[in-house]
C-alpha cells in the first residue's frame, strides 16, 4: 500500500543495463522488469525504483544521494558484492553505531551497506 509524503521510488543512471540487473539479482535478489530497451524498473529491495540508460553514475563524492543496505554480516555481504562484480570503494570501516563499507556496481553507482557493532 502506498503511503502519503513516504519515500516511494528512486531512480539511477545506469551505462550497462544487463551487467546491473544481473548484479543486482545475483547479489540481492532484485526482481527486474524492463520496460523497453533503456529502462528496467527493481522490486523485493526495500524501496522499489529503476535503472534509466545514461553514461552517468552515482557516487557520493559528486554529491549524489548514497543509498545504504543493512547488512547481519557485513563481511559476507561484502564478499557476495565482489564476487558478482562490485568494485570496493570503501573497505569496511567503522562509524559510531556500526560499521559499513562502499562499493560500485558494474555501472559505476556507488551504494553502502551497514551493520551494527
Amino acid at each position: 500500500m502506498r503511503q502519503h509524503h513516504v519515500l516511494d521510488y528512486v531512480e539511477f543512471p545506469c551505462r550497462d543495463l544487463t551487467s546491473t540487473k544481473l548484479f543486482f539479482e545475483a547479489a540481492f535478489d532484485w526482481v527486474f522488469t524492463d520496460y523497453g530497451e533503456e529502462y528496467t524498473a527493481f522490486s523485493c529491495s526495500g524501496l522499489e525504483g529503476g535503472f534509466y540508460f545514461s553514461e552517468q553514475a552515482s557516487a557520493s563524492s559528486s554529491g549524489s544521494a548514497l543509498l545504504v543496505f543493512y547488512s547481519d554480516d557485513l563481511e559476507a555481504s561484502q564478499a557476495a558484492v565482489i564476487k558478482h562484480g562490485a568494485t570496493i570503494v570503501k573497505p569496511i570501516f567503522e562509524f559510531p553505531g556500526g560499521r559499513r563499507f562502499h562499493f560500485a556496481e558494474p555501472s559505476g553507482n556507488e551504494f553502502a551497506v551497514w551493520s551494527e557493532q
